[in-house]
C-alpha cells in the first residue's frame, strides 16, 4: 500500500507523519507501517511513526504515534506538535485540544522561537506521581528522589507520568553508558515493569536543563518531549526549580520553553518544523518501504532550524 506522508521533527525527535483521518487499518497493520517507516536503514527512516486521526465533539482531532518498534505510546509532545501543526493547516484554525491514546492534550499556534520556526504551544497533564498505575512492582506509591532497587545504579529517581511513564534522575554530567545499561533494562519489560519506561539524565544549568533520554520502543535519542515535561516537573517537585518559571529546556536536538505548576500541568512551547514530504510504498507484514517519490523540500524551515541548533553549540 501506498502512503502520502511528511518528514517532520519537533526538537530534532524526526517522523513521518501521515493525515489518517481518512484511512482506516488495523493497529497490526499500523504497526507494521511504523516498523517500515521508522527503519533507519529504510526509504524514510524516524524516530516512530505520527498520524494525524479524526476528531469528535470534543476534539479537533486526534493523534496517535508508534514507536519505531511497532508498539503505540501513550503521547510524544514533540510529534504533537508537528501532528497539531498539520491539523491546523488542514482545518484553518490555530488552536484545538487534542485527543491522545489515553488523554488529551491543547495545542495552539506560539510565537515563535526563532525567526521562521514554526512554533506550537502544548498543555498536557496532569503528571501523576501513582506508580502503582504504571505499574512498577516495588513497595511504594511514589519515587520521589530515591534509588530504584531494581535498576543498576544507586542514583536516586523522581517517576513522573505525562501519562507514559518516565524514571529521572538529576546527575552532574550525564553518562551515556549508564543511562543505556538503565534504559535497556526498562525495555526489557521485566516482571516487575511490564510496561516499560522512558529514562532521562539531567543536569541542571543555568535557566534551564539538559535532558537525555533513553526512550521506550525507541532507544537513546537525541530528544523525547515527554520526557522534557517530565524532567521539568520533576526538577519543581525537588526543588531545582520553581513551579511556574519559564524554563528553557535543552536536548541534543534543540530546545524548547517549558514551564510546570503545581497542579501538575506542563506547557512546553516548540519547533514543529516540516523537512520534507513525499509518498512512498509499504509492505507492513514484512515491515519494508521502498519506491520513495520525494515532493519538495522545505528548504526555509531546515535552514531556519539549523541555525537554532547551530546557536545553541
Amino acid at each position: 500500500m501506498r502512503f502520502d506522508f511528511i518528514k517532520c521533527h519537533g526538537s530534532g525527535n524526526d517522523f513521518p507523519l501521515i493525515d489518517a483521518r481518512d484511512i482506516l487499518l488495523d493497529d497490526s497493520v499500523w504497526a507494521g507501517v511504523a516498523r517500515a517507516l521508522a527503519d533507519r536503514r529504510g526509504a524514510v527512516g524516524g524516530d516512530g511513526l505520527l498520524l494525524l486521526t479524526p476528531g469528535d465533539k470534543i476534539h479537533a482531532f486526534g493523534m496517535r504515534m508508534f514507536n519505531s518498534d511497532g508498539s503505540e505510546a501513550e503521547t510524544c509532545l514533540n510529534g504533537l506538535r508537528c501532528v497539531a501543526r498539520l491539523g491546523f493547516e488542514r482545518q484553518g484554525i490555530d488552536r484545538a485540544l487534542v485527543r491522545l491514546k489515553t488523554s488529551a492534550a491543547e495545542a495552539a499556534r506560539d510565537a515563535d522561537i526563532a525567526p521562521g520556526v514554526v512554533t506550537i504551544r502544548e498543555t498536557a497533564g496532569p503528571a501523576d506521581l501513582d506508580v502503582t498505575r504504571w505499574p512498577l512492582g516495588i513497595d511504594a506509591h511514589e519515587i520521589v528522589q530515591q534509588p530504584v532497587a531494581l535498576l543498576p545504579t544507586e542514583r536516586s529517581f523522581t517517576a513522573v507520568a505525562m501519562p507514559n511513564p518516565h524514571l529521572v534522575t538529576f546527575v552532574d554530567t550525564v553518562d551515556e553508558a549508564e543511562l543505556v545499561a538503565v534504559g535497556e533494562v526498562c525495555e526489557a519489560a521485566p516482571g516487575w515493569l511490564p510496561n516499560r519506561a522512558n529514562v532521562s539524565y539531567v543536569e541542571a544549568r543555568p535557566g534551564g536543563l539538559f535532558v537525555r533520554t533513553f526512550e521506550r520502543g525507541v532507544g537513546l535519542t537525541d530528544s523525547c518531549g515527554s520526557a522534557m515535561a517530565a524532567s521539568t516537573f520533576a526538577a519543581c517537585l525537588t526543588g531545582r526549580a520553581a513551579f511556574g518559571a519559564e524554563l528553557t529546556v535543552f536536548n541534543r536536538g534543540g530546545l524548547v520553553r517549558a514551564q510546570a505548576e503545581s497542579d501538575g500541568m506542563v506547557r512546553l512551547s516548540g519547533n514543529a518544523t516540516f523537512e520534507w514530504e513525499g509518498s512512498v510504498e509499504v509492505d507492513w507484514e514484512r515491515g519494508l518501504a521502498g519506491d520513495l517519490t520525494v515532493a519538495r523540500h522545505f528548504d526555509a524551515e531546515i535552514a531556519a532550524w539549523a541555525g537554532v541548533v547551530e546557536a545553541i553549540g
